[in-house]
């Protein structure tokens, strides 16, 4: 966990050095642009409860939010220099690097559940049986890296199977419809269709392999304004402690904005750790090994480097 000493030592530097930025805005900002995505519950809290405006004010930095759907449209709006601050699973930001995005992961979140669902109906037993198989998954996010995990685990290769790319929205109806075979996808989708009769879990990241999520941010944001950026990281952990110990009043945020049962959302809460922690080797680390899993398949143009993109809070 990121100790509020640790973080809040940095800040009075940080503000020196705002001012002086190699790229990017060459002033501090006066406004952070967040990306979020209305089922991710820290940034969803921090949002209602207005915790960033609160601790970014003295900074006189003022707030915005801007919604997406999943994580690969927020990096590209990052990219193109349109959101200054993400949540993202981790397949997001290797696709963004490998598309040269200069973005910077600022701190990591252990990931909430994600599975592999099959239709009512489905004779699909096991993770070999994908072979020949229609498997959704929104491109570029962390359920493309849990299908090609899944596939590799059900001791298949990538080309064993028929690969369809779909949005969640467009991947949901698809399921219903009977058009797809599986379906590799995150909470809180998850736990909505695992609810469904007939629906059934072939495989959870518990069976194939753990994730993280993250928080992104601009390299040009990050230089121009690093109290800002320590400031916003520092919230977002009191959130997310808070959180940790308020799950009911969290799912009930999230029906609000999303629409789905709270029950549904508390069942998503439920298992996700809801902690926010620096970058470490470990993190970067297994990050690489995935973009090179994705490299290997010919998935990403090119080879990436990840720790070139880690900020490191307490350097």
């Amino acid at each position: 966990m990121f100790s509020r000493r640790s973080i809040l030592a940095l800040l009075p530097s940080a503000i020196a050095a705002g001012g002086v930025a190699t790229s990017g805005r060459a002033q501090p900002a006066r406004k952070l642009r967040i990306g979020f995505q209305k089922g991710e519950p820290t940034l969803v809290t921090a949002k209602q409860n207005r915790a960033l405006d609160t601790a970014l004010a003295p900074l006189d930095v003022e707030v915005e939010w801007l919604e997406f759907q999943f994580g690969p449209p927020m990096l590209e709006a990052m990219r193109v220099g349109s959101v200054d601050f993400g949540g993202v699973g981790d397949t997001p930001p290797i696709f963004a690097q490998a598309a040269h995005a200069d973005l910077l992961y600022v701190a990591a979140l252990p990931a909430g559940a994600s599975a592999i669902l099959v239709p009512p109906g489905s004779a699909l037993k096991n993770l070999h049986d994908l072979k020949g198989k229609k498997l959704a998954f929104a491109r570029g996010s962390s359920a493309h890296n849990l299908a090609v995990v899944a596939v590799e685990k059900g001791g298949l290769t990538w080309d064993d199977i028929v690969p369809v790319p779909l949005a969640p929205a467009d991947a949901a109806a698809a399921f219903e419809r009977g058009n797809i075979d599986a379906w590799s996808i995150w909470d809180p989708y998850f736990a909505l269709f695992e609810s469904r009769p007939g629906v059934r879990v072939l495989a959870s990241t518990a069976d194939i392999i753990a994730q993280n999520s993250f928080y992104i941010a601009s390299r040009a944001f990050v230089t121009a304004n690093p109290a800002v950026t320590a400031r916003t990281v520092d919230a977002l952990a009191k959130v997310a402690i808070w959180s940790k110990a308020h799950r009911s009043d969290v799912a009930a945020l999230l029906s609000a904005g999303t629409g789905v049962p709270q029950e549904i959302e508390l069942r998503a809460i439920q298992r996700n750790p809801l902690e926010i922690l620096p970058m470490n080797d470990s993190f970067a680390e297994s990050q690489q090994q995935e973009a090179d899993r994705f490299h290997k398949l010919g998935l990403i143009p090119t080879a990436i480097i990840v720790r070139t993109q880690v900020w490191h809070v307490s350097a």
